[in-house]
């Protein structure tokens, strides 16, 4: 069975839809699916005042948080991380910056890779980010699973380099249907591509 790793970084719980989301897809294209989310540097009482961001911490803080192991156990990873500037957030670097030991070993090469994201505002530094990331599996000697337009329905959601969600200035916005359509395509080609280079 083809081995799928979901791990993300979410504050305020859009990236956990979203990784949920991803994680369904990858089991119904036939995958055993382990999603971990990456754990929060920050102090909590720094976004006390941030009531979905604390309540998304809260229902995850106790959840198995990502590990190179994670990794190392899949056939492919799909990361999720918001955008922040342009690329991913400081959580999420940690994480990757963590993972010195297991590059030099070789053990994060020839596995498949993608990406999804999250910004306030359309656009918003969502393409970049998502290259940037990419950027740093490059480095792993990764094999880079983009949607591209492999399927009609990107021409919906309209980002060939993962998939993107526009939280609105509030974090309001829930994921539509072209969004979701699009998570389930990544999810989808990720887990095939990642048989084959299993097999």
């Amino acid at each position: 069975m083809t081995k799928i790793a979901v791990l993300y970084y979410s504050a305020t719980g859009h990236g956990t839809t979203m990784a949920d989301i991803v994680a369904k897809a990858a089991e119904a294209a036939g995958a055993e699916v382990r999603v971990r989310h990456i754990a929060e540097t920050k102090d909590p009482a720094t976004f006390a005042e941030n009531p979905a961001w604390t309540a998304n911490y809260e229902a995850t803080k106790d959840l198995p948080a990502a590990s190179g192991d994670d990794i190392v156990w899949a056939d492919g990873v799909i990361f999720g991380s918001p955008t922040r500037f342009g690329s991913t957030t400081s959580q999420f670097q940690t994480f990757i910056d963590s993972l010195g030991g297991l590059w030099a070993q070789g053990a994060l090469a020839n596995k498949a890779y993608a990406a999804f994201t999250s910004s306030q505002t359309a656009h918003g530094g969502q393409e970049t980010t998502i290259v940037n990331l990419y950027t740093s599996l490059m480095h792993f000697g990764g094999v880079l699973v983009p949607p591209g337009y492999t399927d009609g329905l990107k021409f919906a959601d309209g980002n060939p380099y993962g998939v993107g969600h526009v939280t609105g200035p509030e974090n309001k916005n829930e994921i539509d249907d072209a969004t979701r359509n699009a998570l389930e395509h990544l999810a989808t080609r990720v887990t095939g591509i990642a048989a084959k280079l299993a097999s």
